[in-house]
């Protein structure tokens, strides 16, 4: 059986709904291949939704979001790694949350977390899950998905389908309403990148040096040899005159 891995998925699903007239124009699915520092620059630029839906207590801090954040995306995010940090700053109003808290998914987890009885009890869930299951992306290869579908029906480590529900409303209840209202928007962009000033380089190596290395800045020592500037020479010039 030949796998799809899942750039090759999100582009079989890409080439269907893309080329769909019912959603022609409204939406369109796009993976971008050897994406680095050079391609963000320009995703990132013109981002309106930074999309950070990590499983809480499985991202350590991501970089991405404070970048879409300071560039005036809004964030759709749970409450994990920076996430936390930048709702903190930018303001629970100026953040879409939903998922499970870390404490949550742990509990859950231990309860006895099945994700099989989120796909039956969900009718659209199930139905997203079937189509990938059919033909209707695969091009006669069907079982070519089967990987993928048995990560999330059989192990699902990342809690997907018990947070497929709660990040569909978060867009649709939280989310579209404010994208509607453009002047609410417009200021919730604004202080998203009014407040990002925290996420600076100086200020993460400084907290880092004070209390992860506990190592202290060494001085200057203005007495010990320095470049002579042009105003060291001009006054010099003046004395020996």
């Amino acid at each position: 059986m030949r796998v799809i891995w899942p750039g090759s998925v999100i582009n079989s699903v890409a080439a269907v709904v893309n080329t769909d007239p019912d959603v022609a124009g409204r939406i369109k699915v796009v993976f971008l291949p050897d994406y680095n520092v050079s391609v963000s620059e320009l995703v990132v630029a013109a981002g309106n939704i930074s999309e950070q839906i990590s499983l809480a207590g499985k991202e350590a801090s991501g970089t991405g979001n404070m970048k879409l954040a300071l560039n005036g995306a809004v964030t759709v995010g749970t409450l994990d790694g920076a996430n936390i940090e930048i709702r903190d700053r930018v303001g629970p109003g100026n953040f879409f949350l939903f998922r499970l808290t870390a404490d949550q998914a742990t509990a859950l987890r231990r309860s006895g977390y099945s994700s099989y009885g989120y796909y039956r009890s969900d009718g659209e869930l199930k139905a997203a899950i079937d189509a990938l299951t059919s033909d209707a992306f695969t091009a006669g290869e069907r079982d070519t998905v089967q990987p993928l579908i048995d990560s999330l029906l059989r192990r699902d480590e990342y809690m997907v389908l018990a947070d497929y529900r709660p990040y569909v409303d978060c867009h649709d209840h939280s989310a579209e309403p404010a994208w509607a209202d453009q002047d609410r928007w417009t200021q919730m962009s604004i202080l998203n990148t009014a407040r990002s000033g925290f996420f600076s380089s100086d200020r993460t190596v400084r907290d880092y040096c004070r209390d992860i290395w506990h190592a202290r800045p060494v001085p200057y020592p203005p007495t010990r040899w320095q470049p002579r500037t042009l105003s060291h020479r001009v006054r010099d010039r003046g004395a020996a005159g």
